[in-house]
């Protein structure tokens, strides 16, 4: 029966992600630093987003090492302008001094291009996950996990969402790289 129930929310989430427009209605959130981030404050450049959660047993340490070896790759070729930006899922228990040590965690190049956030309610970011970028966030009833996507976003300077990636396996890290160079030029 939880095989199933995973199965049904795994379809839901790829059926989601296949739907609707792609810009990024407007937030405003504290991040791992405690600094307040808006949709505004990340206007101008492209930042990756992706949704985690600092308790997570499956896919959030390694969508994070991921998105650390993208970092790694934008460093190779020189590409500075950019945030790297992932919203809890479980913010509750993800306050900004806990995703402060999920980050340290991780060997990240640069802490200061990233972007941790909490701040609004697990319904809130259910909603917003579903509304903005097709992304499925649920918690899981028979634990303490969140069930939700592994897509990683690029969204570009105006803040509408310019690639999908899976950020779980096979991370395409040199065409993130390429497809972000783009935007910048």
């Amino acid at each position: 029966m939880k095989k199933l129930y995973l199965l049904v929310l795994i379809s839901l989430m790829m059926i989601l992600a296949a739907c609707g427009d792609s810009a990024i209605e407007g937030f405003s959130h504290s991040d791992q630093r405690g600094e307040e981030v808006s949709l505004e404050d990340l206007k101008g450049s492209p930042w990756l987003a992706t949704f985690v959660f600092t308790n997570c047993t499956t896919v959030c340490p390694p969508m994070t090492f991921n998105m650390v070896a993208i970092q790694e790759e934008l460093e190779a070729q020189g590409i500075e302008d950019y945030k790297i930006v992932a919203f809890s899922v479980d913010p509750v228990t993800d306050k900004p001094e806990v995703l402060a040590d999920y980050l340290d965690k991780f060997n990240v190049p640069d802490p200061s291009k990233w972007h941790l956030l909490t701040g609004y309610s697990q319904d809130d970011i259910a909603t917003y996950a579903k509304d903005n970028f097709k992304a499925f966030v649920k918690d899981d009833p028979a634990s303490n996990q969140v069930v939700h996507g592994t897509s990683f976003y690029l969204v570009d300077g105006t803040g509408n969402i310019a690639h999908n990636y899976d950020g779980f396996t096979d991370v395409p890290v040199e065409q993130i790289a390429q497809d972000m160079q783009e935007l910048l030029e």
